[in-house]
């Protein structure tokens, strides 16, 4: 803790905490004693603003965070030909993807609690907030820990090593998977209404907790319910893995329990600014005003603290730098799940009847009277991005006496025999750095102000933990495990509603209907790989099979028609479906990834450490 404090704290006691988001911004200015910190509550507060900034190593906007997002969400990654690519070439996951295991963050938070809970410097309520904030920490520390890797060893001090005499009471066993979860509700239970900072976007506070509550005991509940319902339900001997199906009907009451109780506060509703739907969502995630969605985020509001998602990801034509754009790009699966706003499936429309070409007089007309969400989440041939428009063409399909033939070189921008345009200067290409290879770019997130792309520069766009969209998802699956499908159904149409769809859209919900809703909506945000686990299908949909409409990720590719003799086809537009050509390997999850397996360095340290099973 002495290194924490030494190059973490800083003194910035002027500054005022009613200036609650500009409070991660503290950096250290001067080196601190251990006891000059516990006597000042603005110091041990920068300590606190410390251990925010260490959660979520994976996830948002780190490089690891986007290029997840390739695996975690439905996108492949079509930036540079090096390492990264081998998430494209892969044989499959490895058992050790997405693990957590991160005890050093655990033990600084306990010393934390504890040097706060010792101290006679604070004054009452100072103690109770400090405090009620660590343990907010340290609940979502062990869920990021549960999520991932089952029941795990809940240390809730911190140990003192003195000699070799102290080894053996300090290996503590895995609690049950059970266990975990139930520690996590029974804290956010004892310190949601210790919690100030009412007003916070990036600080615990009530509400906050109340959607952890709402989110980890959905996870427990489905656990608790699908496990139970496979051939051979995941569970080690002691319960390390595995929870009975008689704690699902409690896990699911209390997640919607917490989240009704954020619905019905009133603080937080559903985005709804701009009465055009598609730029109405896309503004949901970088509007960092008076955002009424937004419950918590990581900000990145300090001058050089800047991220590079929209430098990695920019469509090509539309970068600021050299290198970078077109990184994390959507899959066709994930643009076919948005439906059409008259209720039908999403399947794109490609070919008739008979097998022939649709035609359409410009890229995105292919796109018409989609749910809106996909405009505001993805970047869709002929679609544009702050106000220019996209120029995505992978050749010319040229007649030729009775057939077509298929007219591409990997130039972009390039121009045909009849000066029309070949390639389009975003591609796709088919195995090109940093071009789409899929036909689609991302947009959700994607900071449209000047200098967000510019190497050096970067966007403040924050990441958003928890949104109000995602507690009315919450709550409809909860409600609807327990067999309440009215209430499940409001809160469905509230944000089909939204979307741009009619009231009411929905008469009849289903369990795949509420998958979907949540497969679209929260798109991009960190929760389909988690969701997949939990409902136990991610070995069904990654299943490893070459061509699998789920396991491969699929392609939309634009052709021009060049038919001069046909007004009717000449210079319109014709796609094609195919498997992305970067995307050399169906994704495969085993068994044994629905735990992450242990670090090895832990289970020699510690005997008493169950191996997950099938690792």
């Amino acid at each position: 803790m002495r290194k924490l404090i030494n190059y973490i704290v800083q003194v910035v006691v002027l500054l005022s905490l009613l200036a609650c988001e500009k409070w991660l911004e503290r950096e250290p200015s001067e080196i601190l004693l251990d006891k000059e910190v516990w006597n000042d509550a603005k110091l041990a507060e920068s300590v606190l603003a410390n251990l925010y900034n260490r959660l979520d190593p994976q996830g948002g906007f780190t490089v690891a965070g986007f290029l997840a997002h390739t695996d975690v969400d439905e996108g492949m990654w079509s930036g540079g030909l090096g390492d990264n690519n081998n998430k494209n070439t892969r044989v499959n996951f490895p058992y050790n993807y997405r693990n957590y295991w991160s005890y050093d963050l655990v033990r600084d938070v306990n010393l934390f609690l504890e040097k706060v809970d010792a101290s006679n410097k604070f004054t009452a309520d100072e103690k109770v907030q400090l405090l009620a904030e660590g343990r907010f920490i340290r609940a979502y520390v062990y869920f990021l820990h549960v999520r991932a890797m089952g029941g795990i060893p809940l240390i809730l001090k911190t140990y003192i090593y003195n000699g070799p005499g102290d080894v053996e009471n300090m290996k503590v066993p895995r609690s049950t998977e059970a266990e975990v979860y139930e520690f996590i509700a029974k804290e956010i239970d004892e310190i949601k209404d210790k919690l100030e900072n009412a007003n916070s976007k990036t600080r615990a506070n009530k509400w906050i907790a109340l959607a952890l509550k709402s989110r980890a005991m959905l996870y427990a509940g489905s656990l608790a319910r699908y496990n139970n319902l496979m051939a051979s339900p995941i569970s080690t001997p002691g319960g390390e893995v595995g929870i009975p199906v008689d704690k699902a009907r409690v896990y699911y009451e209390e997640s919607l329990s917490a989240s009704r109780e954020i619905i019905e506060s009133g603080k937080y509703r559903l985005y709804n600014e701009n009465p055009d739907r598609s730029r109405n969502f896309y503004e949901l995630f970088t509007n960092k005003g008076a955002n009424p969605e937004v419950i918590w985020v990581h900000d990145f509001a300090v001058p050089g603290k800047n991220h590079t998602y929209t430098f990695e990801n920019i469509p090509r034509s539309m970068r600021e730098s050299a290198g970078g754009s077109s990184g994390l790009t959507p899959a066709l699966n994930l643009v076919e799940a948005f439906d059409y706003l008259d209720g039908n499936p999403g399947m794109l429309k490609v070919n008739d009847p008979d097998g022939e070409y649709i035609y359409y007089t410009n890229p995105e007309d292919i796109f018409a009277n989609k749910d809106p969400r996909l405009w505001g989440t993805v970047i869709y041939p002929g679609a544009t991005f702050s106000g220019k428009r996209v120029s995505m063409q992978a050749g010319v399909m040229e007649w030729v006496v009775d057939r077509y033939e298929r007219r591409q070189n990997n130039q972009l921008g390039s121009r045909f025999k009849d000066g029309g345009l070949l390639v389009g200067m975003d591609g796709p290409l088919p195995n090109a750095a940093n071009v789409t290879n899929t036909g689609f770019n991302i947009r959700k997130y994607l900071d449209s102000k000047a200098g967000a792309a510019q190497q050096g520069i970067g966007s403040d766009v924050w990441w958003i933990r928890f949104r109000y969209a995602e507690i009315i998802l919450n709550a409809a699956e909860a409600a609807f495990e327990l067999e309440q499908a009215e209430e499940a159904l409001n809160y469905i149409n509230q944000l089909r509603e939204r979307a741009g769809f009619g009231p009411n859209s929905l008469t009849v919900l289903t369990t795949e209907k509420i998958r979907q809703e949540r497969r679209v909506e929260l798109a991009f945000e960190e929760h389909r790989w988690w969701d997949l686990k939990r409902w136990r299908i991610a070995h069904e949909i990654f299943n490893g099979q070459d061509n699998s409409i789920t396991a491969e990720k699929w392609a939309l590719w634009p052709y021009r028609v060049v038919r001069p003799g046909d007004p009717d086809k000449h210079n319109k537009y014709v796609f094609e479906k195919r498997v992305a050509p970067r995307f050399t390997r169906p994704l495969f999850f085993r068994m044994g990834n629905y735990y992450a397996n242990i670090p090895q360095a832990a289970l020699n340290a510690n005997p008493l450490l169950v191996k997950n099973p099938f690792h």
